[in-house]
């Protein structure tokens, strides 16, 4: 079977974000911005796996956008969490870099998925 990329690249992410949010509550004493990026961030991968056993064609472009959403949203706290100086530069570069990532695919497959389904 061949290597689902999104859905390995949103598990990893999400096992990152974890850890961020651990770092979050025990280092930095920040809880509300740690619950809600660890919400987000996990939900892409959660919504990703939704989407390889939807329904029908419109339910896996369904689930897909709703990940990207999350995606989106993991980016702002992301953003927050460095102008909040909770996390350094390289730590949102680094988490940055993979979020931007998985948005840039989540918008192919969503795009391939629309045209495919035409």
């Amino acid at each position: 079977m061949k290597e689902n990329v999104i859905a390995a690249k949103s598990e990893a992410f999400a096992k990152r974000i974890v850890k961020l949010s651990s770092f979050l509550t025990e280092k930095k004493r920040e809880y509300d911005m740690s619950r809600q990026i660890l919400r987000s961030g996990t939900s892409i991968g959660a919504n990703v796996r939704e989407a390889i056993y939807a329904q029908s064609r419109r339910d896996f472009i369904s689930k897909m956008n709703i990940a990207l959403k999350e995606a989106a949203e993991t980016d702002y706290w992301l953003l927050l969490l460095l102008t909040g100086r909770f996390i350094t530069q390289l730590q949102y570069n680094s988490l940055w870099s993979d979020c931007d990532e998985i948005i840039r695919l989540l918008v192919r497959i969503i795009e391939t998925s629309k045209t495919n389904n035409s």
